[in-house]
């Protein structure tokens, strides 16, 4: 008998969780509500709530919004978006993840204090993600995005550097960040680096290393926009070269499956827990058609 398993550590972190609930209350006592963005990177989540009442727009939507409510997702957003909603009437249903509410608070204190004329904030981040289009907002759009080493041609090491990192980066990329600076930067110039990645995502990545390498073959559960399902996939076949990424239970097919004596599923920090469980219940009528 072929062993499947879902992995308890993979599914929605603490930010996603939170905001779905409040998405989920609001929907209780209102037929609508507009999401800016969507709530989380997973079409299959997305589509289960827009049943619900849940309205995705977008920041041009929302600029034209009056007097209604509208949620905030957990990445966070700019100041300009508070300001719009203040202008329009706009009730803010704030889901922003208090680990990126800290960052956002952090980057703005730094920028506030720093010497205008010298200091470089930098943030490690992909460009141009709902989360680091937030952080940047802290700095009136003067901080500037790397997403690698090569990136790091945009910084001046002659002037002070302080570098923060978007919340769900991994570790190695922000060490070895920091470690190209050191090499790079004037003997004489500040460089300060504050950790701000979310060990709640940061430690999926050893978690999900050695639940891959436990079975024969891998389904890796991820909506194709989640950037965390991406870093999470990569690991996951390092670990595992037998891993396969689908979106949903309609990716299968039976040959996917010849040969495997165990299965494991696993997924993003945007995977809700109950689509994990419909991928496992597919292969299980799969392989009950193959017997």
């Amino acid at each position: 008998m072929i062993k499947i398993e879902i992995d308890k550590s993979s599914g929605f972190c603490f930010g996603v969780v939170n905001a779905i609930k409040q998405s989920e209350a609001e929907l209780q006592d209102n037929e609508i509500l507009y999401c800016l963005g969507d709530i989380v990177h997973n079409s299959h989540e997305v589509e289960r709530l827009r049943s619900r009442g849940l309205i995705t727009i977008n920041h041009e939507e929302f600029a034209g919004l009056h007097d209604v409510k509208v949620l905030l997702r957990a990445h966070g957003e700019p100041p300009s978006t508070y300001e719009i909603a203040r202008k329009n009437r706009i009730q803010i249903i704030d889901a922003t993840c208090p680990v990126v509410l800290q960052l956002q608070q952090k980057i703005k204190k730094t920028y506030d204090n720093r010497n205008p004329e010298n200091t470089q904030i930098v943030i490690y981040g992909k460009i141009g993600h709902a989360e680091v289009n937030g952080l940047v907002g802290q700095t009136q759009d003067q901080a500037i995005v790397i997403e690698n080493i090569e990136d790091l041609k945009k910084i001046d090491f002659n002037r002070p550097i302080k570098l923060f990192s978007q919340t769900t980066k991994s570790l190695e990329g922000f060490s070895e960040i920091v470690t190209e600076i050191k090499k790079r930067i004037s003997p004489k110039t500040d460089f300060e680096y504050f950790d701000t990645i979310c060990r709640q995502v940061a430690n999926r990545i050893p978690n999900i290393r050695k639940f891959a390498s436990e079975y024969d073959l891998i389904f890796f559960v991820s909506g194709e926009k989640s950037s965390n399902g991406k870093i999470l996939y990569e690991e996951c076949h390092k670990a595992n070269p037998n891993s396969i990424r689908i979106s949903g239970p309609d990716d299968f097919k039976k040959e996917m499956l010849k040969d495997a004596r165990s299965i494991g599923i696993c997924g993003a920090t945007s995977t809700p827990a109950w689509l994990m469980e419909k991928v496992s219940q597919k292969i299980r009528e799969l392989l009950d058609d193959h017997s």
